[in-house]
């Protein structure tokens, strides 16, 4: 029985996956051609590369919800920087801000022992603040003169068209699943998630693995900013807005305990494929678009649900 109930959480968001792929391939004659699986996974990688960072937090039992202000944030200075030291530097810039920003909320959180969820909510206002305050509330631009080199990261690669950023996806969720699953800091965030108290009597540095994952989350989103500024050549204050309640619906939908201590990378990216295979279902069928919502919340409904049951039962 307890083996079927395991089986159940470890393998039945794939086969959701291949049921809704299957799907797909049956409705339409257009889902499986070579162009729209490109398309496919350039359209996850923004959201992929906030689940990446979202799921370490979850799992370590906390949340970020400032993740979209920081990418704007974050892209705001990779534009300004790039116009005056060219397209390396401001790269550089923007992974540098959005890593500092993560640590910063980290430390915020443990040091006022505020929830995560309410502090980091007050931080995006004050990281969206900020980004008016830089760029005066205008949409700030990298210039003629960089903008191609700027929007290398939206070009697509020798790779059957598969763009540079979806490349930059795969490479961010291999590395953060190593760091978790194949690492020592990787087992400390899942026993700080699982239970904080313990691990701290078992010599771990809770504080310092929560300021980590909120780093780890900051970076991803500078990424993901990079890849959203990338993609329009210009950044704004308001860009990316919300996009962490996404990243955290994937997370949770691809199994990921919003309890913490439990839950892997793979997880997540498998609720960006859901996620994004529902809104291309949605295009490629021609339906009303209006109803995806109540699709995708009574999605995230199903997999709290399933966790908790699955829990009750162990316990």
């Amino acid at each position: 029985m307890m083996f079927r109930y395991a089986a159940l959480r470890d393998y039945g968001i794939v086969l959701a996956v291949v049921a809704l792929v299957a799907v797909l391939s049956l409705s339409t004659d257009t889902f499986l051609t070579a162009a729209n699986l490109v398309n496919l996974l350039d359209q996850a990688v923004v959201v992929g590369l906030l689940t990446c960072g979202m799921t370490l937090c979850v799992i370590c039992g906390v949340f970020d919800l400032s993740a979209s202000a920081v990418l704007a944030v974050s892209a705001i200075v990779a534009v300004i920087v790039t116009e005056r030291a060219g397209v390396p530097a401001g790269y550089a810039a923007g992974v540098a801000a959005g890593a500092l920003l993560g640590t910063l909320n980290g430390l915020v959180v443990v040091l006022s022992r505020v929830h995560s969820f309410i502090a980091t909510l007050a931080l995006s206002i004050v990281h969206r603040g900020v980004a008016l305050v830089i760029t005066g509330g205008a949409i700030v631009y990298p210039g003629a003169a960089r903008l191609a080199g700027f929007q290398s990261l939206s070009w697509p690669t020798v790779l059957g068209g598969v763009t540079a950023s979806s490349l930059l996806l795969v490479a961010a969720a291999v590395l953060s699943s190593v760091l978790l699953a194949r690492t020592t800091f990787g087992r400390r965030v899942y026993a700080v998630g699982g239970n904080p108290t313990a691990a701290w009597l078992s010599g771990i540095g809770v504080r310092s693995i929560r300021v980590a994952v909120f780093a780890a989350s900051g970076t991803c989103a500078a990424l993901a900013g990079l890849v959203l500024a990338a993609r329009g050549g210009s950044a704004q204050p308001d860009m990316g807005t919300l996009l962490e309640l996404t990243a955290i619906a994937a997370a949770v939908i691809g199994g990921t305990s919003i309890l913490g201590g439990r839950g892997a990378v793979w997880r997540g990216m498998v609720g960006v494929l859901i996620l994004t295979l529902i809104g291309n279902g949605f295009n490629l069928l021609g339906w009303d678009s209006t109803y995806r919502p109540i699709v995708e919340g009574l999605l995230i409904l199903a997999a709290v649900s399933i966790d908790y049951a699955l829990r009750h039962h162990r316990d």
